[in-house]
């Protein structure tokens, strides 16, 4: 089930309206009440070609987005149904049906540019959808894919350009299927059966020469094989041979379509449900409901604006709302454990830092899982400084839960103590014995009470000080007593609390150490987690940069097979480029991720007020987990 709202009807999610996009409020809502990832089916194709009836079948029902009857475009903007994964557990199911392209009734051509732009940029898998077959004229109307190095942007600064978007987009693109409808042909080649991806794979070979439309028809294709590295063809036979019902398709009988158009629909689907990936962004970062409902804002205004979406700005402002949800969450999570786990007063200092450093653990690995591109750990020492002043408000809750609880105890142990002072009790001969008598008895049963804190030893030491001058009446009251007597007594009593004075200082610097060194833990504990989270986004890195050598380097192998030795040869600075930044990646793993530790721990040592010999040693026991 989706962690959200389930929707029973699909909803406009980007209104096209006099030539202006919106976003739709109600549409927002729903996907930014879904935290789990995200599986995007985006369908184009020109109007009237039943592109609704594939997404409504994906829905796994008959009715949802509408289907129409009439030459009119049915669908304006792009239309959203999120519904459970069927295959995909804790994953949603968002399906977009955008409007048909090539729609003679709207009054900007580049509309539609901008609608099959936006599909390719939320989806993971954009399916194509065709009629007949996939010829010349077909191709053509696909000519929107040619516009798409002018319509997106991989990276932001000119300098990170110089080398062309389009190589960066098969990192992020997503899968390409072409299903081509009403198929009448037989899936023959040359006499021989062939597959269905055979056949596109076919159509999108180059064609030889120089003449016009071969050129036009060649950069098409190119712009495909360039674009979409991974690529899958599905044809239909037409739905019904009874053309009345055509018109009605969402009303007729499973029984009342042809047996092979179900056969095929139910393949396409299970393809769909099995293959299609996790929407995921560069570096890894993958999308949930609510994060797709930011890149929709981010995109939709920028280009309302005019400007051009940029992959990079848009992860950038995304990375900027969902940093500061995790460390928030992180937050939450710490706070909530804490005080689940902790039982005011502990018995030491150390049994709370324990636990604190187990909920910190946990806080810290909830926001390494829901942060990303946090490249100057800005919000890591955002969460270092809010754990820190939480952990010390819990530890001023724990001294004055302590504090309360000695001081009550200590209050019933010496009711009949205090009783007796008030009383005279103690005023007579032999008083100051049967005082020290009682007093001691009060000190023996305070010891023995379980789970007094950490400031036991502090409230007793203030009960002795108050009871000195009381001690000191009583003393030279006592007739029984020589003078000498006295100033013995008097002195073991001074001793006594210096004594104990002591002893409450060095437990201070104790529990003050134990405070450093679980500062310096905390420390540890971010370094830990960072590394881990460095070396993964590198291994990422260079799983992208190596998949798309890969795209390049067959792409390359199939122009030399096919005679386009030019083509072949003007990939070679290309490829040499990719080729280097691997070698870059593997080159600059280690120092990059050390010097980014270095530098995150200089940082992190006036947020954690950590001592710079201990930051040191902290450093150097890190360093040597790793050798």
């Amino acid at each position: 089930m989706a962690s959200g709202p389930i929707m029973s009807v699909p909803m406009c999610l980007v209104e096209n309206k006099n030539e202006q996009m919106s976003v739709n409020k109600k549409a927002l809502k729903i996907l930014h009440k879904i935290s789990q990832q995200v599986v995007v089916v985006a369908i184009v194709g020109l109007y009237r070609t039943g592109k609704s009836y594939l997404m409504n079948c994906l829905a796994r029902e008959k009715k949802g987005f509408p289907l129409g009857s009439t030459v009119q475009s049915e669908t304006k903007g792009i239309w959203m149904w999120c519904v459970p994964h069927p295959s995909k557990p804790n994953h949603t199911l968002v399906l977009l049906d955008t409007e048909g392209l090539g729609d003679v009734e709207k009054g900007d051509p580049k509309n539609d540019s901008w609608i099959f732009a936006l599909a390719v940029l939320l989806s993971s898998c954009f399916v194509y959808n065709s009629m007949s077959t996939i010829n010349h004229d077909a191709l053509e109307k696909l000519h929107y894919v040619t516009e798409l190095t002018e319509l997106i942007r991989a990276k932001s600064s000119p300098t990170q350009r110089e080398v062309k978007d389009s190589t960066d987009f098969v990192s992020f693109f997503p899968d390409f299927i072409w299903t081509v409808r009403d198929f009448t042909l037989e899936l023959k080649l040359n006499g021989d059966p062939i597959t269905e991806d055979q056949y596109l794979e076919n159509a999108l070979k180059l064609i030889p020469g120089l003449n016009p439309k071969a050129k036009s028809s060649n950069i098409l294709k190119e712009c495909i094989r360039h674009f979409f590295p991974k690529r899958k063809c599905f044809v239909f036979d037409r739905p019904t041979k009874e053309t009345e019902l055509l018109a009605h398709i969402d009303n007729i009988l499973e029984s009342q379509l042809d047996p092979k158009f179900r056969k095929q629909s139910e393949n396409f689907c299970n393809y769909i449900f099995t293959h299609a990936r996790t929407k995921t962004l560069r570096e890894g970062v993958q999308v949930t409901g609510n994060r797709l409902g930011t890149l929709v804002v981010t995109y939709v205004d920028t280009i309302n604006k005019g400007s051009v979406p940029c992959l990079e700005n848009a992860v950038t402002t995304l990375a900027q709302i969902e940093n500061s949800a995790a460390v928030q969450k992180a937050a939450e999570h710490y706070s909530q454990q804490m005080a689940q786990r902790v039982s005011f007063p502990t018995d030491t200092l150390q049994e709370l830092l324990d636990v604190h450093m187990a909920c910190e653990r946990e806080a810290i690995a909830i926001f390494m899982e829901n942060s990303f591109k946090d490249d100057q750990r800005e919000f890591q020492k955002k969460l270092m400084e809010i754990i820190k002043n939480k952990k010390e408000s819990f530890l001023q809750k724990n001294e004055e839960a302590s504090v309360k609880y000695c001081q009550n105890t200590l209050d019933q142990l010496s009711m009949a103590l205090m009783d007796a002072i008030s009383e005279g009790n103690f005023s007579v001969p032999r008083g100051h014995e049967n005082y020290r008598r009682a007093k001691e008895r009060i000190e023996r049963r305070y010891w023995e009470v379980p789970k007094k804190g950490v400031k036991a030893k502090e409230v007793f030491q203030d009960f002795l000080q108050s009871q000195m001058p009381i001690e000191k009446s009583i003393l030279q009251a006592d007739r029984t007593l020589t003078q000498g007597q006295k100033a013995i007594e008097e002195e073991r009593a001074r001793k006594e609390a210096a004594e104990m004075e002591k002893e409450w200082l060095r437990q201070k610097h104790w529990e003050q150490q134990q405070q450093m060194e679980a500062q310096n833990r905390s420390l540890q504990e971010n370094m830990v987690q960072l590394r881990e989270k460095l070396e993964w986004e590198r291994d990422e890195a260079l799983r992208e940069q190596t998949k798309t050598l890969e795209h390049k380097l067959k792409t390359q192998e199939e122009f030399l097979n096919n005679g386009f030795k030019k083509k072949a040869d003007e990939m070679k600075a290309e490829i040499n480029h990719l080729r280097s930044m691997i070698e870059n990646t593997k080159k600059s793993k280690t120092p990059f991720i050390s010097q980014a530790l270095d530098t995150f721990a200089n940082q992190a040592t006036a947020v954690l007020s950590i001592p710079a010999n201990l930051i040191g040693m902290g450093l150097k026991a890190l360093s040597s987990l790793f050798k």
